[in-house]
């Protein structure tokens, strides 16, 4: 029998009451922790490697950079401060894949996806040496994650799965009626408090050697014959080699423009639960959660005994646009209230301290794809569509093998056919936003009606355009 979620009216007094009063502040983000941002750049300056973006990307590229060449000139320049995008505001999943989820891997680079599965256990094993090595405080646990089966259709998927739970065995783990499969898989999954990662890499970025200068954007890109030149209102950068981390926002180099739109992905955080309310719902092993809906939820714990809960809604704006106004959607918060109350009615009574959004970058494919520019001296990286917690760290090597390859030649990493191969580009308005429409509306079809995709669905698929994680 297939179980169809009852959705909770935006009017319900649970929803309101639990939402009244929320800080539009992401919780990560709100912390007297935060470091204080670098001086901005007030004068022209030259470097070895500058690199664009302070989120995950660029930090890594810099660090990675100064481990491989200590003596090299590294220059981060971020446009606000670091961490603020959302680097910053994410869930906090740390996930072994590079594609999105096999089925995404194997639907896209089928001949590759062992060889990408292996090398994104090896990062995330990578990632957690280094917490360890420059001893980071960012609250990292590898805890595996829990994928759960909340329609009778997507026990099937589950059940061939390593790891697989029936409904008692899963509800052992996490309690919630709403869970009718499991499959808990220990080793590709690691918890980390975003925000205080990307603290904790600026400030190991600091002690290493490399400069970074906050609140200084970079407004334009070219080259001459020796450098590549970045324009700032403080002065001109020249630089041998530039890697721009730049993701949701528009790349400098114009030719991969159509190759992202951004969407807006929403989350919330509760207030701490009593030991009686954990009690009450199992999650003594702390796993990071996600539902195999298409439109999904993923969740997880929070090291003071919280839960944050995001996803979902998946919101894109016409014309590519990106406004901070869209951080905050009313809608969206009441619809994920209602389906946390839905999954842990346990809960009840329990309300949320923290409702926040912002934009990811998404691509054709659904994970990252690689770019280079003016001569090979430039390399650009985007597309995560959410998973670039981990990795972000994989695509920093990649981005340091590809503008060594002048001199260097090419790395087991430049030949992988996912760095060699663009995702197909979106198409101009207005059929970029309407095919968007179509296709969200054709997931949510698809979600209600046991998976079910319809022609639209079908020929995104033989198009090698379809999502499947």
């Amino acid at each position: 029998m297939t179980r169809r979620v009852p959705f909770l009216t935006s009017s319900s007094p649970a929803v309101d009451d639990a939402l009244r009063g929320v800080a539009s502040t992401p919780y990560w983000l709100d912390d007297p922790g935060r470091p204080d941002p670098e001086p901005p750049l007030i004068t022209g300056t030259r470097a070895d490697l500058v690199v664009v973006g302070g989120g995950f990307t660029g930090l890594w590229t810099a660090l990675r950079a100064k481990e491989r060449d200590p003596d090299r000139d590294v220059l981060l320049l971020e446009g606000a401060w670091i961490g603020w995008a959302a680097s910053g505001r994410n869930g906090g999943f740390v996930d072994a894949s590079l594609t999105h989820g096999r089925s995404n891997g194997e639907l896209h680079l089928p001949d590759e996806v062992d060889r990408l599965d292996a090398l994104g256990l090896a990062n995330l094993d990578g990632l957690q040496d280094d917490v360890a090595r420059y001893g980071w405080a960012c609250d990292f646990e590898r805890t595996g994650g829990l994928s759960v089966a909340t329609e009778a259709y997507q026990v099937d998927q589950l059940r061939a799965e390593p790891g697989f739970l029936d409904a008692a065995a899963v509800r052992a783990q996490v309690d919630s009626p709403t869970y009718l499969a499991g499959a808990w898989t220990p080793d590709d999954t690691a918890l980390v408090n975003p925000a205080r990662l990307c603290w904790e890499l600026k400030r190991t970025c600091l002690e290493l050697g490399v400069r970074i200068a906050e609140h200084t954007a970079v407004r334009g890109l070219s080259s001459d014959g020796r450098d590549v030149v970045l324009r700032t209102a403080g002065g001109d950068v020249r630089a041998r080699r530039v890697a721009l981390g730049t993701n949701v926002f528009p790349s400098l180099l114009q030719r991969y423009r159509w190759h992202t739109i951004p969407v807006y992905d929403y989350a919330l955080v509760t207030e701490p639960l009593s030991t009686a309310q954990f009690d009450a719902i199992g999650w003594r092993n702390r796993q990071g959660i996600g539902d195999l809906g298409n439109r999904f939820h993923y969740y997880r714990r929070t090291t003071d005994d919280r839960v944050l809960f995001g996803g979902y809604d998946a919101v894109y704006h016409y014309g590519r646009r990106l406004s901070a106004e869209y951080d905050q959607n009313a809608d969206s918060f009441r619809t994920l209230a209602s389906h946390f109350q839905q999954t842990f009615p346990q809960l009840e009574g329990l309300r949320f301290t923290h409702a926040w959004g912002g934009a990811i970058d998404t691509c054709t494919r659904f994970f990252p794809f690689f770019g280079t520019g003016h001569g090979g001296r430039v390399a650009h990286v985007a597309g995560y569509t959410g998973l670039g917690v981990g990795m972000t760290r994989f695509a920093a090597d990649v981005l340091l093998d590809l503008l060594a390859r002048a001199e260097d030649g090419p790395t087991e990493l430049t030949e992988l056919d996912l760095v060699r191969t663009p995702p197909v580009p979106f198409p101009p308005e207005p059929i970029a936003w309407g095919g968007v429409e179509v296709t969200t509306r054709s997931l949510d079809h698809a979600d209600r009606h046991e998976g079910q995709r319809n022609v639209w669905l079908r020929t995104l698929d033989r198009l090698g355009l379809g999502f499947d994680s």
